[in-house]
């Protein structure tokens, strides 16, 4: 059974590139796009859309690749304190190389790079003559006295006009970054004053994803978006400046409403007149008009509210989170109409760890059934729920082993006499690589190994935090994943 479609994927690719080529004719040829959330691996974006494709930005993007090209904007204080992406485990600095492949994959132009906010960093000072012996093209923006708020300062030759002038060729240019705080803003408004001391008519404009600006405030959809960024403590309100210029009722959000006087004398400072009533009319995003079920998209996002809830519960238990946005997150389940407890593979995990007294997980298929799994002495909870989900999914029985014993017990001996492991358990990367061995002579291994894309968006929870190597397994399946906030053992180190 496949999810519900909630999200005309094709329509918002046709009309979004259209809005944006408009956007461009609009300022006489030339636009800086400031791109915020992710670009090519939009899961969140997917998991409350349903429909939406992860990379349907890009996508978009690609449709445009001829006009556009990339500025990536990194700031010089992430370099130095190498600053980490808690979903991808890699440093801002790495990041930045990951998105320029993943740009030229797409057979998009990456311009430069602009390291902002340098004060001489050592280490961004290193970074910068890496990125150079690449052959990109690297440019230095600096930090400016009284920023935001001393306009005729930043907006002179001692504020913007210190900055390096980025040269760039193409009509469209989108300023993205690996992370927020990296002033991809900055960079596009320092573009415009020096575009404009050239005699050049240039525009700018915002794209972000959510909140999204046309559908209702206490939207679910808008409500896990608050949720998403409940570390960011992002809150979103009724735009007052667009209510004010249009009589309309539109959708924002906290920061960007706070810093729109700001933005719009600075755009009225460089350009002579803001082309802009209203932080809503900055944006250019079209996924509103793309819901074609408001009801797949309302179940969806609360279902994305309670697995940011479990989400938030165990980054506290690792340290890296607060009560407040816990709080603020139960806050919007209780708007959103949902609890803990709707979390049926939550429910079942629990329940099977109870009745087991270890270790479980449950994954909820797409037809519906709840399939669990047990800490065994040679396999551990997840490794046992894969191979039982795959089992379901293949119609094999249950008592059928899956991995032959032939297989399982030199891996097992490898891992204690040779790599000092403390248990032989496999985690699930070894079993997956042992079940794709024994399907080259067993039919019911093969069968199985051929259902695994079927996991792809299912639901899944376990009773305790996982070990990081079963938590990349299930990223790259591509399961929405949620742990209890508990580690299997009281040591203070946890791998």
């Amino acid at each position: 059974m496949k999810q519900a479609i909630g999200f005309d994927n094709d329509a918002y690719l046709k009309m979004q590139s259209q809005h944006i080529k408009e956007r461009i004719a609009q300022f006489g040829g030339k636009l800086y796009l400031e791109f915020g959330g992710k670009l090519f691996d939009d899961f969140h974006a997917s998991r409350v859309l349903p429909g939406f494709k992860p990379d349907s930005k890009i996508k978009m993007l690609e449709q445009l690749k001829d006009e556009a090209e990339v500025v990536i904007a990194i700031n010089a204080h992430d370099i130095e304190k190498n600053k980490v992406r808690g979903d991808l485990g890699i440093t801002y600095d790495m990041d930045v190389l990951r998105l320029i492949d993943a740009f030229r994959g797409y057979g998009l132009f990456v311009s430069s790079i602009v390291l902002t906010r340098f004060t001489g960093q050592t280490n961004a000072i290193a970074y910068q003559q890496k990125l150079e012996g690449l052959g990109l093209k690297v440019y230095r923006h600096y930090p400016i006295e009284g920023y935001p708020h001393n306009i005729n300062h930043i907006v002179s030759d001692e504020g913007y006009g210190k900055n390096e002038f980025v040269e760039t060729s193409r009509k469209l240019v989108v300023v993205t970054a690996p992370g927020p705080g990296s002033g991809k803003m900055a960079t596009c408004l320092s573009q415009l004053y020096h575009e404009n001391k050239r005699g050049v008519k240039a525009g700018y404009a915002k794209f972000e994803t959510f909140p999204i600006w046309n559908i209702p405030l206490k939207h679910p959809v808008n409500l896990a978006y608050e949720a998403a960024t409940a570390d960011l403590n992002d809150v979103n309100m009724i735009d007052p400046f667009h209510l004010e210029a249009y009589g309309k009722t539109t959708i924002n959000y906290n920061r960007d409403i706070e810093i729109f006087p700001v933005l719009n004398a600075m755009l009225t400072h460089i350009l002579g007149e803001s082309p802009y009533k209203s932080p809503t009319d900055m944006g250019v995003n079209m996924a509103g008009n793309c819901i074609v079920n408001d009801e797949v998209t309302k179940q969806a996002a609360g279902e994305e509210i309670v697995r940011r809830y479990f989400i938030a519960l165990m980054q506290k238990r690792k340290g890296n989170g607060d009560d407040t946005q816990i709080s603020k997150i139960e806050l919007l389940m209780n708007q959103a109409g949902v609890a803990p407890t709707d979390r049926k593979v939550a429910v079942a995990a629990r329940e099977k760890a109870e009745k087991t007294s270890g270790p479980a997980a449950a994954i909820e298929l797409h037809n519906g059934e709840i399939v669990t799994g047990k800490t065994s002495e040679l396999l551990g909870a997840s490794s046992a729920m894969l191979l039982n989900a795959l089992k379901q999914l293949a119609g094999i029985p249950n008592e059928v082993n899956l991995i032959s014993p032939l297989v399982i017990d030199p891996i097992c001996k490898l891992k204690i006499n040779e790599l000092g492991h403390k248990n032989p358990r496999l985690h699930m990367d070894e079993v997956l690589v042992a079940l794709s061995i024994c399907a080259l002579t067993d039919i019911n291994a093969k069968n199985a190994m051929e259902k695994l894309h079927e996991l792809r968006g299912c639901e899944v929870h376990t009773s305790v935090i996982l070990a990081q190597t079963d938590e990349r397994v299930f990223r790259r399946l591509g399961v929405n994943l949620t742990c209890e906030a508990a580690y299997q053992t009281s040591k203070l180190y946890h791998e």
